[in-house]
């Protein structure tokens, strides 16, 4: 009993730890629309002084997933179950910030495109914060459930030790099936010669075709079956190239793709990967970025420079 008492407290000690955590996850997150308004009075200000609308506003953008790149920060360091996803999306933003920096006179359209890129990512961060406040509180009161019940039933404490280790087992279990784990996001070039062999090139002039890549993870739980992802690649004037077609999912959510791949997962580990082909547009010198998504929901980024 004086074990259970002591473990109470210690759990109650990391609990509030994580509250003033999280406070400041939700601090650092709320600045953002102040930064918004802050942003219209900028542009008049600045109109003045010969800086445009379009680089002001990109160089806000970036100002503001710099700000929710350190709520991720904050937020990792919680080291909750969600510390993964978290690193993964905290890496997207990176990888959109690098984006957005190699993007020279940005058109209106293309700040748009950051401006609804930076609304999700604000809008996964927030969804994150809640979630992780629901696991605790679940935690909480399943927690205060099961040391009443041993207070009052503590002849039963093996059986109910026994009940919560299965139910530990079954939460995990249910975790690892709800989704596949993606990795080794690569692309290469290719030339094709008269003899239809292929070999890797880092010659813009030589490139016939982009190969991307990646792997997913063996998981005998997941469910079976043909799965669809979509690859988007990127010049140096930030253009998707390829099919450049609109697929809308719902909620307000669309992705404009180069093209899709897709493969039969029967719960082993697979490789997965696509073709661009230059076809009568020659691929030019400089850096081309490629995101993969799980339909709306990015993956994973990487990127390729031809000489």
């Amino acid at each position: 009993m004086k074990k259970q008492y002591k473990n109470k407290w210690v759990k109650a000690l990391l609990a509030v730890f994580f509250v003033f955590g999280l406070g400041a996850t939700v601090f650092i997150f709320s600045r953002e629309s102040d930064k918004n308004v802050a942003e219209i009075k900028e542009v008049t200000k600045n109109e003045g002084l010969g800086e445009s609308a379009e680089s002001l506003s990109q160089r806000n953008i970036l100002d503001s997933l710099n700000t929710l790149k350190v709520a991720y920060d904050v937020a990792i360091l919680e080291k909750t179950a969600l510390s993964q996803q978290l690193e993964l999306e905290r890496k997207n933003i990176e990888n959109l910030m690098e984006i957005i920096r190699a993007s020279k006179n940005p058109s209106s359209e293309q700040i748009q495109i950051y401006r609804k890129q930076l609304s999700d990512i604000k809008i996964a961060l927030e969804a994150k914060v809640v979630e992780i406040k629901k696991l605790k509180s679940q935690n909480k009161n399943l927690l205060t459930e099961i040391e009443s019940q041993n207070v009052v039933m503590y002849k039963q404490k093996t059986e109910n030790d026994t009940l919560v280790s299965k139910q530990k087992r079954l939460e995990s279990t249910l975790k690892d099936a709800s989704k596949l784990v993606p990795g080794n996001f690569t692309v290469i070039a290719l030339r094709e010669k008269k003899s239809g062999k292929e070999e890797q090139t880092e010659k813009a002039k030589y490139t016939n075709k982009l190969k991307a890549s990646f792997s997913i993870n063996g998981n005998p739980v997941a469910k079976t079956g043909k799965r669809v992802f979509y690859i988007q690649v990127l010049d140096q004037k930030n253009k998707v190239l390829g099919e450049n077609k609109l697929i809308e999912f719902g909620n307000n959510k669309a992705l404009v793709y180069s093209f899709i791949v897709a493969v039969d997962f029967q719960g082993k580990t697979a490789n997965v990967y696509g073709v661009l082909n230059s076809d009568e547009n020659k691929f030019q010198k400089g850096t081309y970025f490629v995101n993969f998504f799980d339909k709306q929901e990015i993956m994973g980024s990487t990127s390729i420079t031809l000489e």
